[in-house]
């Protein structure tokens, strides 16, 4: 059987994001969000959740990005001197091997970000990782941890598979240096990730099989997702991916993923991507249903 997942990250960002995210679900082919707890639009995401009991929807593990929730004191080692989140996973990285990050704020902090969702009447179905730092040195085991501790059966192993990477870049090439670059970045996530799928497995987690959408974030193509769709290898796939709207909160914000969101909504409810996913026998699927 060939299952996919696909995931739609930063759901709470903004309410342009939330509700692109609602219409790939409604309209598409998106079947799971991840949501940030601590994001401007976290009250209008869990609407949007409550709205779509069929959409899963996991915890978007954030240090990179707007204020802590455990509290700036309680976490010092996360925060600049404004008392927010702002390290990207390079200044991360750089933090955790000079021994400047306490692996026991980041437990702190991630502990308080799915708190504020379960107590939202949320389940989460997963955990995940914004911009992918739950798979830096040492912070792997902190999300497994935290996922038994809180009784989240998934979690997202950035491994993105080289063959599933060049399905997406498509044949036209098109935004040929953004994909070199995030290519890089995909090669290194995946050097951090060769022991997960094993670590998943002993803390009694699971995971998709393959993973992919790293060298496409914010290139995304309709070329490549047939040509994913194509190629696509039985057992569970997670594609991740980020439609929305551009509103003016999300103008403002400290992302490059701007007008290329409402690129991937059109991509992500395009009737001959949805067609191709019947024809290929594929079946669009949640955390929740990981294991069925």
């Amino acid at each position: 059987m060939k299952a996919l997942i696909v995931n739609a990250d930063d759901l709470g960002w903004t309410a342009g994001v939330n509700r692109g995210i609602a219409e790939a679900h409604r309209n598409g082919i998106v079947t799971s969000a991840s949501l940030i707890a601590n994001g401007e639009a976290f009250d209008d995401g869990v609407n949007v959740a409550r709205a779509l009991p069929a959409m899963g929807v996991g915890v978007h593990l954030n240090l990179s990005d707007g204020p802590p929730l455990a509290g700036a004191k309680a976490v010092a080692t996360l925060v600049d001197d404004r008392g927010k989140l702002s390290a990207g996973p390079e200044q991360l990285l750089f933090k955790i091997a000079r021994r400047k990050l306490k692996l026991s704020e980041v437990e702190r902090e991630w502990s308080a970000q799915i708190e504020k969702v379960r107590a939202a009447g949320i389940a989460p179905t997963h955990l995940d990782g914004h911009k992918h730092v739950h798979m830096l040195p040492g912070l792997f085991p902190i999300a497994l941890k935290l996922a038994k501790r809180h009784s989240i059966a998934a979690i997202r192993i950035s491994n993105e598979a080289s063959s599933l990477r060049a399905a997406l870049s498509g044949k036209s090439g098109r935004n040929a240096g953004v994909l070199l670059k995030q290519g890089v970045q995909a090669r290194g996530l995946k050097l951090l990730a060769r022991d997960a799928h094993k670590l998943a497995d002993k803390a009694g987690i699971e995971s998709a099989d393959y993973f992919c959408g790293i060298a496409q974030t914010g290139v995304l193509t309709r070329e490549g997702i047939l040509d994913l769709l194509e190629i696509l290898p039985k057992g569970t796939t997670e594609l991740m991916c980020h439609p929305g709207y551009v509103d003016e909160d999300l103008a403002q914000s400290p992302t490059r993923l701007q007008d290329s969101r409402a690129s991937e909504l059109a991509i992500l409810t395009d009737t001959t991507v949805r067609k191709s996913v019947a024809s290929h026998g594929i079946r669009l699927i949640n955390y929740n249903q990981i294991s069925n």
